[in-house]
Formats: structure tokens, sequence, C-alpha cells
């Protein structure tokens, strides 16, 4: 396969480049840091940037097999603007601009997070965001008063939504479409979401047993890219050790 990759430099991207590599597929990585040697070309991009992410798609000859719509940041403070940026935004615009370059019958993978998992509280909310242009979203985080979390949640509750929602477009073109929801990888950044999250993720990682691996996560992602996955479309699958299924079961009264 000839695999696009957005954010293959580190965690569960550095990961997916590196089981793609060792199996013989071709990878063109897309990201602000050089992804070294797992990837085969390196094209330098910034999803916050509309610009960049242009010269990037001018850079890119497809077919691509799959494309896999990796970057992401994570709820740090203060970067509430530019979590939506990269991590909804940005991965629209360079999803729509590769359309192009995907080969009949190629996957496309958008990692969300299982923080999105209260997307059908929030319907109304993310419709809004998926209605912004890039101009407005300065003044959509300050009518919505949201910080660097809550931005983080409504991000990956649209990439979840969005998935779903153009699916039937993407069986039209002969693409499909499927997102993966990790919760609490062992990355470089899971500091910042026990930060944002505090106990909820502490706890959730006890009753699990451990943290995720980000090769456990990269090989369902890679699972969803590849044709042995070819009947799954507008799914979002969840990879969390049973964290949800145990949440669920609270909940329900069933333990």
């Amino acid at each position: 396969m000839r695999v696009a990759l957005t954010g293959g430099a580190t965690g569960i991207g550095a990961a997916i480049a590196q089981k793609l590599n060792a199996s013989g597929h071709e990878v063109t990585a897309f990201d602000i840091v050089d992804p070294g040697p797992n990837a085969d070309y390196w094209i330098k991009t910034d999803l916050s940037n509309p610009l960049s992410i242009a010269q990037a798609l001018s850079a890119t000859e497809g077919p691509f097999d799959a494309l896999i719509n990796n970057a992401g940041l994570p709820p740090r403070n203060g970067q509430a603007e530019l979590v939506l940026r990269v991590n909804y935004i940005g991965l629209c615009t360079f999803l729509d601009g590769m359309l192009n370059k995907l080969e009949s019958g190629a996957a496309i993978v958008n990692t969300a997070s299982r923080a999105g998992a209260a997307w059908r509280e929030n319907l109304h909310q993310i419709k809004a965001l998926m209605a912004l242009s890039n101009s407005d979203v300065t003044s959509f985080i300050a009518d919505q008063q949201m910080d660097a979390t809550s931005a983080y949640n409504l991000s990956k509750e649209a990439v979840i939504v969005m998935t779903m929602a153009r699916a039937k477009e993407m069986t039209s073109r002969d693409l499909r479409m499927n997102s993966v929801s990790p919760a609490a990888v062992s990355t470089g950044i899971l500091d910042d979401f026990i930060t944002a999250f505090g106990e909820k993720v502490t706890k959730n990682i006890a009753r699990a047993g451990r943290a995720g691996l980000p090769e456990e996560a990269a090989d369902a992602i890679i699972f969803l890219a590849s044709p042995e996955s070819a009947w799954i479309k507008g799914q979002d699958i969840v990879i969390d050790g049973g964290m949800s299924a145990m949440a669920t079961s609270d909940a329900l009264g069933l333990t």
C-alpha cells in the first residue's frame, strides 16, 4: 500500500509508520517534525496553517491506497484555538484536499478519542463547529467560553460525527472512512491528559490494568486502512482496554 499519514513523528503516528514500513508499505508522512527513517517521504506540514496545508497538497502526488489522519494536539492550557484548528479544521481541510489523490477503493482513518464519546449530547455545538470558516475560530472560542479541555473534547466529538456524516459521500466516491477513539495511550502527551482530566484518567487506567500502547492503537488503525476491513464504513472503533464497557456497566447497574 501507498499510505499518506499525518502526524507520523511521535506517539501513535510513529508506531503506525514503523509498522507499515516494516511490512513493506510506502509511507508519506505529513508533520511539522521529521518522522525519520520509518517514512519514505516527509512533507513538512502545519495543520493549523491553511497555507502550509495548501503547499503540502501541491507537493503531494497520488494515488494513495490509504489516508490516515492521525495528527492532533492534546488539551494543553492556552491552546484552545490551536486545538480546534489542528484537530478538526486542519484535519478536514487536508482530508478534502486529498480526496482526488486517493485510489478507487481507498480507506481513510481519522484518529478521534474516547474524549469524544459524548457527541450525542453535544450535537448542537458540533454542528456549529462544522459550519465554521477558518476565520471564525477565534470568535467561536470566545462565544462558547471554551478552554483547551472543552476544545479538545469538541474537536474529537466532531471528528466522530464528521466520519459518520460523510459515510454516504465516501461510498459514492468508492472510498470508505472510519475513525478510531483511543483512550489513555502511553505516549509523550499522556501527562497532558492526566492534567486535563485528572482522577478520571488515573482511575480508568487502574481499572483497565495499564495504559494502552501506541502499537496497540496502531494495529487497529492499520487494520481499518487495509482491504481486510473493506465492509467497515462510517464507524468509530474504541480502543480503550475495556474502559468504556466498565463505565457503561456501572451506569446501567450491570455489576
